[in-house]
């Protein structure tokens, strides 16, 4: 197993800036936000996504909020800008060989989970990527980051980075 120094995850989640009914109607950050699906809840919404990097131990080192129907791979290259991890761990959103080959060539491993029909699946590895999920449902929970309630650009920005401030504060309280 790798050194928790050299590893880092990366992942997204919702944010959704309205119930699903109003989803076409709405007109708050028009422009700006978009409909997208959100895959394990089985669900459409309007508003944005967080895309986040974070190491083993739960310390959250870069995010980008993009639209909600911009794909994953989309944003890497962004969030890993000045990654000093070595090995990234993604979810099947990550998933593309032309990707994994652009990271190699740039110094990174990026490993996904296999797909069902594919050999080789590693547990240990699926355990270590729950980290970045417990950080997206402690953001949810104690700092209820889906509700963001915010009506401007710099609102929104104000009230992420000001979760994740307090995240990250609460990370080196704990360790």
């Amino acid at each position: 197993m790798l050194p928790s120094d050299k590893l880092a995850i990366i992942d997204s989640f919702p944010l959704p800036l309205c119930q699903p009914v109003r989803n076409h109607r709405v007109t708050i950050f028009k422009g700006l936000a978009d409909v997208g699906y959100n895959a394990s809840k089985h669900l459409w919404f309007y508003g944005f996504k967080v895309h986040m990097l974070v190491t083993l131990s739960g310390y959250i080192l870069n995010y980008v909020v993009t639209p909600a129907s911009v794909h994953d791979i989309k944003v890497v290259y962004k969030l890993l800008e000045g990654c000093k991890q070595s090995v990234i761990l993604g979810n099947l959103g990550y998933l593309s060989s032309e990707l994994k080959k652009d990271l190699e060539q740039e110094g990174y491993h990026l490993w996904t989970p296999f797909r069902k029909n594919m050999t080789g699946a590693n547990w240990k590895v699926m355990v270590m990527r729950r980290t970045i999920e417990t950080r997206f449902s402690e953001l949810c929970r104690l700092f209820d980051i889906e509700h963001t309630l915010a009506r401007g650009l710099a609102g929104l920005q104000l009230r992420i980075e000001q979760i994740i401030l307090a995240h990250n504060l609460r990370y080196f309280e704990m360790n």
